[in-house]
């Protein structure tokens, strides 16, 4: 089974100026054992962490085809995704397990979605989801 765990940093880092270069090297580096622990033990499928929303953006949809865009930051919304990993463990109790060993910062919380299989929607659109992973695995070799 597929999880995404999704990590909510602290409100007030979103508010921060401070880049990645700055943050604590002890969390760093307690973050960077903690991905080595899931990748070495063929857990990890993949994750990253997201930057500030101050450097993205919201597309909202409305009627009829209509889109709404606003520049982040988003300043008024409670929970800002800060990054995420996915991992691929026997049962949602595993997940919430390794979801307890993450080395975050009191204040911080991880939200754990198990993640839909192509199989999840019928075979047809299986198959072509699984053509779509194959030709971005081939982007990828290409760089």
């Amino acid at each position: 089974m597929r999880f995404m765990m999704l990590m909510y940093p602290r409100p007030e880092a979103e508010l921060e100026t401070s880049t990645p270069a700055d943050a604590d090297p002890v969390l760093v580096n307690a973050m960077v054992a903690f991905n080595q622990q899931l990748v070495d033990l063929g857990i990890m499928k993949g994750g990253e962490g997201l930057k500030p929303t101050r450097k993205g953006a919201r597309v909202k949809f409305g009627k009829q085809g209509s889109t709404d865009v606003t520049d982040g930051p988003f300043i008024e919304t409670k929970e800002i995704l800060g990054g995420y990993w996915i991992i691929e463990v026997g049962s949602l109790a595993e997940a919430i397990a390794w979801a307890r060993k993450a080395p975050c910062p009191a204040g911080e919380m991880i939200e754990i979605r198990e993640v839909y299989t192509p199989e999840d929607f019928g075979p047809e659109v299986a198959a072509i989801e699984r053509r779509q992973m194959e030709q971005m695995a081939e982007q990828e070799k290409k760089g």
